[in-house]
């Protein structure tokens, strides 16, 4: 089972990236899915997450209005939309799959099994 984060870069604050989240090996179709991040001498943190059908979507207050995760079950795939990034977004980008199917319980990273590489994002002022 392999989690696959792609779409990291060096942007500028206020520009978009697309971050994607490739999964291979099964299926997450039923599991809520997530995106943390950890910025160098910072603990892990929870940034967003959505439901099994993509109907319900959480985010840390941070990135609301700012980000947007979905997903496309027919691809095994998760996305992280981000716009306006800040310098302070600035961190690895991981995707994990919950063991869960909702959000509600799906913001801790105890509430995820299975994890990603990560991505660098790198947000310039």
């Amino acid at each position: 089972v392999q989690l696959q984060a792609s779409g990291g870069g060096l942007v500028q604050a206020g520009a978009s990236l697309r971050l994607s989240c490739a999964a291979s090996g099964r299926t997450f179709s039923n599991n809520a899915m997530g995106w943390f991040r950890q910025a160098p001498g910072k603990e892990r943190e929870f940034v967003a997450a959505i439901d099994w059908n993509g109907r319900v979507t959480y985010y840390v207050d941070s990135v609301k209005g700012r980000f947007t995760i979905s997903r496309d079950n027919a691809k095994n795939t998760v996305f992280l939309q981000m716009n306006g990034l800040k310098p302070e977004d600035t961190a690895v980008y991981y995707c994990a799959a919950a063991r869960y199917s909702d959000t509600y319980r799906s913001t801790g990273s105890g509430s995820y099994n299975y994890w990603g590489r990560g991505t660098q994002v790198t947000v310039s002022s």
